[in-house]
């Protein structure tokens, strides 16, 4: 860590620990890394987090852990966002702890704040130490735009209201009131994570700048929207192609290896994220079309098949197909062998899908996911 402790520049990087924000957060701070020799950076997030997280060897960036909000003895009920909603009841407290111990321990004032957008605090603590902030949104644009005008929707469309309509805004006449994401039209609206989307679109003008993880050409109309509402709007996506290095990629499963045997654009291929399972019914649908269509299949699937899959649905497509707990998404669809991607539509996969050049069929389950659903139908 020679090239943290001898910096002349801090920089804090504030990461949201849940689904996939981390990551992309990390990869556009080891790009900032190679970019800035004389800057160092201050990563912090969870425990769970940062183990899952992060590489061992990063020179200039080091990550620290902020209390998770968890009390005391806890134990995971099954509920996903109960976690969540302790962490959020812990924030901002316990990033500003954490920032006063980092710069304790460094012995450098910190010059610029980075944060998740998530974090509408990071104008606060900004401001109260005198640096920049950025908020970096990393999913898409078309979601930052609805989150940004929640108020204005509302007013036009209700809130709860039964009648599923087109929104009547620019550019998004395809997009329904229903896919909207949970909390901006729908929903308990004061639920902790509406509530924390809700403030950031209202305070995300005071930051110095907001960074997307997206591409002018994806989404122009949308994405110029947006740089006249804010100061400086800058699309340096997508941050999950950060170039990696063949010897850091993690096919603990021979997954490449795989594929790799099969013909060109021949292998379906199925993840539906790291926090979604699919309801028993649907895995049963899916387990009948895979085994009756002739193409080889790879599926990336959370839990145990063997309990969660028809009963010797296994061993009989042993011969075409193969299911792992975790898959390198990223260069699996960059294989030529691959032809679909079965998605839960996170932007993430979706960018991975552009990328590759892989055709999506999507299911969305919560979130932005039908509405990037209804952009790649798009």
């Amino acid at each position: 860590m020679e090239g943290y402790k001898n910096a002349s520049k801090h920089i804090a990087v504030l990461a949201f620990p849940f689904g996939t924000h981390a990551v992309p957060l990390l990869n556009i701070t080891r790009q900032l890394s190679d970019a800035c020799p004389d800057t160092m950076f201050s990563f912090l997030s969870t425990q769970q987090s940062n183990n899952s997280t992060f590489p061992k060897n990063l020179d200039k960036i080091k990550p620290f852990n902020v209390w998770d909000g968890l009390p005391e003895g806890y134990s995971f009920r099954g509920n996903p966002h109960e976690p969540v909603d302790y962490f959020l009841k812990a924030v901002p407290g316990s990033f500003i702890k954490a920032i006063d111990a980092v710069v304790s321990e460094t012995g450098k004032p910190i010059d610029c704040l980075i944060t998740d957008a998530f974090y509408a605090f990071g104008a606060d603590i900004a401001d109260e130490l005198n640096i920049p902030w950025v908020a970096v949104w990393t999913a898409g644009p078309r979601a930052l735009f609805l989150h940004h005008q929640t108020d204005v929707i509302r007013q036009h469309v209700g809130i709860n209201n039964p009648e599923d309509k087109p929104l009547d805004f620019p550019e998004f006449s395809g997009i329904r009131v229903t896919d909207l994401p949970y909390g901006i039209a729908s929903g308990d609206i004061d639920a902790p994570m509406p509530a924390l989307l809700h403030k950031m679109g209202v305070s995300l003008s005071r930051a110095t700048a907001i960074v997307a993880n997206s591409y002018e050409e994806l989404d122009n109309t949308v994405v110029n929207m947006l740089k006249l509402r804010f100061s400086m709007f800058l699309n340096v996506g997508p941050f999950n192609l950060v170039s990696i290095s063949s010897s850091t990629v993690d096919d603990s499963h021979g997954c490449l290896d795989w594929v790799s045997k099969h013909e060109a654009a021949s292998v379906v291929y199925i993840s539906f994220g790291s926090l979604i399972t699919p309801p028993p019914h649907e895995l049963q649908a899916l387990c009948e079309a895979l085994e009756e269509c002739e193409f080889p299949f790879l599926w990336s699937l959370r839990g145990n098949p063997e309990k969660q899959l028809p009963q010797r649905f296994l061993e009989r497509t042993s011969s075409k197909g193969k299911i792992v707990p975790w898959a390198p998404q990223q260069q699996i669809l960059e294989h030529p062998s691959v032809g679909v991607f079965v998605s839960h539509g996170g932007w993430n996969s979706v960018l991975e899908s552009i990328n590759g050049g892989v055709p999506m069929i999507c299911r969305p389950f919560f979130g932005d996911q039908q509405l990037n659903t209804r952009t790649v139908e798009v």
